[in-house]
């Protein structure tokens, strides 16, 4: 507990939230506990030319999107994959540990940093450079007779692809993918009676199938990274740098600074606020905890029930509208569907999981007397009028997507408004200087996402060319139809082998990833029962998602334990008891046709209905 001589400090301190937010060690923490490792912190004339080399593969995305390239998307995506991924490389240190690599500079870049960096830039660009490969078309008209030097830049790439997925998100992604591969290697070495056995792939057929075509590294996943998700992050990253992330978390603690329940209240509001525009888990509980924790400590709340608490609002952010995670993005190319779509499925799920963590916070409050906290910041209405302006480019996305225009445009036309109204507070001005570097934020940013997209390609194209997917979708469906009987029954057991099979994929892998390979073999199997692809499509995305809020891994629970001091086992117990009504929503979606309503499926009284229920 605080004496009542640091009252003022803290009251201090909290008037002052942008200066808190913007702690370089509040990032670093937050990094730590990311699905993705954190990158090196460079400096000097290497920083200068990731930042140069980001700005310009920013320039790139926004011009692809106003004047797209006349040679097409898969062209488009080789040049953007040259530009991000030999930055994985100067960016991100090996979680090799070898002797002799060489000294480091002092960076802590290696010279095998730099070839690396080097090669990768070579093999993406090679099927663009005339004097190499003969030029773009003649490539790709060499597709399923590739050439010795063409297998060799494919080999070269699926190293480096791996290796970049592994410095980037660990060595767990990279097993499944050479998994995978192995699969398609020598599955035609299977005894042929068996559902999962193939005619094989020769080494050149499978890389072919990966550096050759729409179904590999080329395919929806690095496609949806590179046109849709990047200008999130850029996004994010503008208005961040214009204050919008402080001023979210000032008002949740004016808003509730009275009643007994203000300082959980805080802390799930900032989660939901800080939300929409992170779409990160562990991000947002570091930055809500840095700021609110103290408030419940004084409040009276233990730390690990305060952690928990942060948790499961920090996860929140994932599913939280407009800036859903990665994975929302690829549900909505997946299913051929506008991005406000899968907004519109993902509201009424959002609400009752923030609603269900209130009703804990209430409960909690009672139960254990949690202490009213006196704070001196200004009244919500005050920070409303003065900074409320935040909100319009949330709001623009929302009304452009409902005019009907493509995402790309409308995060666009929201991430320039937030640039010009940063002029409002000259603390937060984006300056050229401050714009470039926002830019290039938001790239870095996305380079785990990247990494693990193109890696993601590798699942999707074994899929593909061996039929993996329809031939475990059997199987499960197989096993759910021997245990019980009737539609209904055999719905709801499959439902939960995949939620399981799901949240055990999710606690190895990051959410995206998760996704993905949980679509093209889980998803198949709900499909074939004749569950409808939204309700399929979010229910993987919410299980990949709350593989953060479950334990043993639970990466939102750690970074709320590093913040609040507490335990880290018994903080992640407390995460899934504040989140464990978000566990049922996803069942209700593909287990009863009512439950459909959730996404916003029928009229309002079906609607009305699920909501109650």
């Amino acid at each position: 507990m605080l004496e009542p001589d640091d009252d003022v400090k803290a009251a201090d301190e909290l008037t002052d939230v942008d200066a808190t937010l913007r702690e370089e060690s509040v990032r670093e923490l937050a990094a730590q506990f990311e699905d993705e490792k954190p990158g090196r912190r460079l400096g000097g004339a290497v920083e200068a030319g990731v930042t140069v080399v980001a700005a310009a593969t920013a320039a790139l995305v926004l011009w692809q999107v106003f004047r797209p390239l006349a040679q097409g998307g898969q062209f488009y995506l080789t040049l953007f994959l040259a530009g991000v991924l030999p930055l994985v490389f100067v960016v991100y240190p090996s979680g090799l540990r070898l002797r002799r690599t060489g000294a480091k500079t002092a960076t802590g870049t290696t010279p095998g940093d730099w070839v690396l960096a080097v090669v990768a830039l070579v093999a993406c660009a090679y099927p663009l450079l005339p004097f190499a490969s003969g030029g773009y078309n003649a490539f790709m008209d060499r597709q399923g007779q590739l050439d010795p030097v063409d297998v060799a830049m494919g080999t070269a790439l699926l190293l480096l692809v791996v290796e970049a997925c592994q410095r980037t998100t660990g060595w767990v992604l990279p097993v499944v993918c050479a998994v995978f591969l192995a699969y398609d290697y020598y599955g035609g070495y299977l005894p042929q009676h068996w559902s999962l056995a193939h005619l094989g792939l020769d080494f050149d057929q499978i890389v072919d199938a990966l550096y050759n075509s729409q179904s590999g590294f080329y395919g929806t996943p690095l496609d949806v990274a590179a046109s849709y998700i990047v200008l999130f992050t850029i996004y994010g990253a503008v208005l961040d740098a214009s204050g919008a992330g402080a001023f979210f978390v000032e008002l949740s603690v004016a808003a509730f600074r009275r009643s007994r329940s203000a300082a959980g209240r805080t802390a799930v509001a900032s989660g939901f606020l800080l939300g929409t525009v992170s779409g990160s888990g562990a991000a947002t509980t570091v930055s809500i905890g840095a700021v609110t924790w103290p408030i419940l400590r004084r409040a009276g709340y233990p730390a690990d029930r305060a952690g928990g608490m942060l948790a499961a609002a920090g996860v929140g952010a994932i599913l939280s509208p407009p800036t859903l995670g990665a994975a929302a993005f690829i549900i909505a190319e997946y299913l051929d569907v506008s991005y406000l779509s899968v907004l519109g499925w993902a509201t009424i799920p959002t609400l009752l999981y923030y609603l269900g963590i209130l009703l804990a916070v209430e409960i909690d409050a009672r139960r254990f007397g949690a202490r009213p906290v006196q704070l001196r910041v200004r009244s919500p209405w005050a920070l409303l009028g003065r900074f409320g302006y935040h909100f319009a480019s949330l709001l623009v996305i929302i009304v452009l997507l409902a005019l009907e225009q493509p995402a790309t445009r409308a995060v666009i036309y929201a991430t320039a408004l937030a640039a010009l109204l940063s002029f409002l507070d000259r603390r937060h001005r984006l300056t050229p200087r401050r714009l470039l570097l926002s830019l290039a934020a938001g790239v870095r940013g996305v380079l785990p996402v990247v990494a693990v997209c193109v890696a993601a390609g590798i699942i999707t194209a074994s899929t593909t060319k061996t039929g993996l997917g329809p031939q475990m979708s059997s199987l499960m469906v197989d096993w759910a139809q021997s245990l019980a009987s009737g539609d209904t029954a055999v719905i709801a057991l499959t439902a939960v082998f995949a939620a399981v099979a799901l949240t055990l994929l999710g606690l190895a892998v990051p959410v995206t990833a998760s996704f993905i390979i949980g679509w093209v073999i889980i998803g198949q199997a709900l499909l074939e029962l004749g569950v409808d692809e939204p309700a399929t499509a979010m229910f993987i995305f919410y299980f990949a998602v709350l593989s953060e809020a479950t334990p043993p891994t639970a990466l939102a629970a750690v970074a709320a334990a590093a913040v609040t001091g507490g335990k880290v086992f018994p903080t992640m117990w407390q995460t899934l008891r504040y989140a464990l009504p978000a566990y049922l929503v996803p069942i209700a979606f593909v287990v009863t046709p009512a439950g459909r309503s959730l996404l916003g499926f029928g009229g309002f009284t079906e609607i009305g209905f699920a909501l109650v229920a």
